[in-house]
C-alpha cells in the first residue's frame, strides 16, 4: 500500500509531457480481409478496408431507419455509451488509475446519473398522457429534478469521501475528466434525440451531410491531395476540404428534396399512447409544401431558368450542410488535437480501418449542437400537441382556470360570441 501511494504520488507530479503513453490499439480487421488484400500496398489497403466498411455502416443505418425512430433512439443511445467508454478509457490507461478507488464505479454512476436527467425530462415532455395513467411515473416526473439533484450529489459525496492522500491531484484530473466527456457525449445525444422529435428529416439530413463531407473530403484528399490543410491532422488537405464542401451541399441539398416528399420523414415524431408506439403523421408544414421562387438574374443566363419549383426546407438544407463540411470538421480537429495530446493514433480499435466509434462521431456531436440552436432560433414555434398534452396533466381545476382565461381571450378578440356557453 504504501508503494502504491508512492508511486502515485509520483504520477501525480509529472508535467504533461512526462505522461505515459497509451498502448497502441491491436489491428482489428478481420482475417478474410487481411488475406483479400495483402497484396496491396498499405494505403490501397487502408482505402479498401474503409470503403468496405464505411458500405457496411450505411447499409446498417438504413435498416435502423426503417426500423423507425424508437431504434433510431436506441442506436444514439449505444454509440453515446461506446463513445463515453473509449474516452473514459484513454483517462484509466494514461494515467493508471484503475488503482484509484471507486473511480471506475463512480464514473459509470455519473454516466447513469445524467442519462437519468436528460430523458427524464424528454419522458415528461412528450410522453405526458403515457405518464399520466401510471402513478409511480407520475411521483417520479414530478420530483424529477430533486430526485436527480440528489442522485448526482450522491456521486459527488462518494467521490469527495474517495480521496485519498497523495493522490488528490491525480483524482481531481479523473473527476474532471469524467464530467468533460459527460458534457461532450451526453448532452450532445440528448440534443441529436431532440432534433430527431422534430422530425427524422432534422436528424436525416445533418448526419448525413456529415458523414457524405467526411466521404468526399476523404476521397478527394485521397486522389488530389497536395496541400496540408491543418497541422493537427497532416492527412486533411485544402482540396479535400473544398471538394467536401462543394459535394455536401449538393448532396444535401438533393437529399432533402426526395425526405421532403414523405410524412415518414418530415412529421414530427410523436408518442400515441392509444396504440403504444412511435408515430409520424400530419400535415406537413409549409417547410415541406412545394413552393415557386424567382432564380437570380445571374443564375438565369445559366440555368436559363426564370423561376424554380422545390421545397423551403431545401433552403435550410444548404446552411445544414454548409456547417457540416465548413465548422463541423473542426469536431474532427479537437478529437486530432485532444488524440496527440496523449500519443494516441485512435481512440479505440472497434472499427477496422476507422478507429473507434468516437472517431467516426467526432463530428456529429458538434452538428448536434447547431442544429437544435438552428432549429430553436428559426425554425421551430408554438407545438399545439405539445401544450395539450401538458394540460391534460393538470389538476381538473387547473383546467377549468385555464379553459376560462382562453374563452375570455377569444371573446375578448372577438372570435367567440359572449353569449356562447361553455
Amino acid at each position: 500500500e504504501v508503494d502504491l501511494e508512492e508511486r502515485l504520488g509520483e504520477l501525480d507530479l509529472r508535467s504533461d509531457s512526462d505522461v505515459p503513453d497509451v498502448p497502441p490499439p491491436t489491428d482489428s480487421t478481420p482475417e478474410i480481409l487481411k488475406r483479400a488484400l495483402s497484396g496491396l500496398s498499405a494505403r490501397w489497403k487502408n482505402w479498401w478496408i474503409r470503403g468496405i466498411l464505411t458500405l457496411a455502416m450505411i447499409s446498417v443505418f438504413f435498416l435502423i431507419i426503417y426500423l423507425g425512430s424508437f431504434m433510431l433512439m436506441l442506436l444514439v443511445l449505444s454509440i453515446q455509451v461506446k463513445c463515453y467508454h473509449e474516452i473514459i478509457t484513454i483517462g484509466y490507461r494514461v494515467y493508471h488509475s484503475y488503482d484509484l478507488p471507486w473511480f471506475r464505479s463512480l464514473s459509470w454512476y455519473f454516466l447513469l446519473c445524467v442519462n437519468y436527467f436528460f430523458y427524464g425530462e424528454t419522458v415528461a415532455d412528450y410522453f405526458a398522457t403515457f405518464v399520466q395513467r401510471r402513478e409511480q411515473l407520475q411521483f417520479l416526473i414530478r420530483y424529477h429534478r430533486f430526485i436527480s439533484f440528489a442522485l448526482y450529489l450522491t456521486g459527488f459525496c462518494m467521490f469527495v469521501l474517495s480521496l485519498v492522500k497523495k493522490h488528490y491531484r491525480l483524482q481531481f484530473y479523473m473527476f474532471a475528466w469524467t464530467h468533460v466527456t459527460l458534457l461532450i457525449t451526453v448532452t450532445q445525444s440528448h440534443l441529436v434525440i431532440q432534433n430527431l422529435f422534430e422530425g427524422m428529416i432534422w436528424f436525416l439530413v445533418p448526419i448525413s451531410s456529415v458523414i457524405c463531407n467526411d466521404i468526399t473530403a476523404y476521397i478527394f484528399g485521397f486522389f488530389f491531395g497536395r496541400t496540408p490543410l491543418i497541422k493537427l491532422s497532416p492527412k486533411k488537405t485544402w482540396e479535400g476540404f473544398i471538394g467536401g464542401f462543394f459535394s455536401t451541399v449538393v448532396f444535401g441539398f438533393i437529399f432533402s428534396y426526395f425526405l421532403a416528399q414523405h410524412q415518414y420523414f418530415v412529421c414530427p415524431v410523436e408518442y400515441n399512447s392509444e396504440s403504444n408506439r412511435f408515430v409520424t403523421e400530419c400535415e406537413p408544414s409549409e417547410l415541406f409544401q412545394m413552393k415557386k421562387y424567382s432564380v437570380p438574374p445571374l443564375l438565369q443566363a445559366v440555368l436559363g431558368w426564370e423561376t424554380v419549383n422545390m421545397y423551403p426546407f431545401q433552403m435550410h438544407s444548404i446552411a445544414l450542410s454548409t456547417f457540416a463540411s465548413l465548422l463541423g470538421p473542426f469536431g474532427g480537429f479537437f478529437a486530432s488535437g485532444f488524440k496527440r495530446a496523449f500519443k494516441i493514433k485512435d481512440f479505440a480499435d472497434t472499427i477496422p480501418g476507422h478507429g473507434g466509434i468516437m472517431d467516426r462521431f467526432d463530428c456529429q456531436y458538434l452538428m448536434a449542437t447547431f442544429v437544435h440552436v438552428y432549429i430553436t432560433s428559426f425554425i421551430r414555434g408554438p407545438n399545439p400537441s405539445k401544450l395539450l398534452k401538458q394540460l391534460l396533466v393538470l389538476q381538473p381545476e387547473q383546467q377549468l382556470n385555464v379553459y376560462k382565461t382562453l374563452k375570455s381571450h377569444l371573446v375578448g378578440k372577438g372570435i367567440l360570441q359572449p353569449s356562447l356557453r361553455g
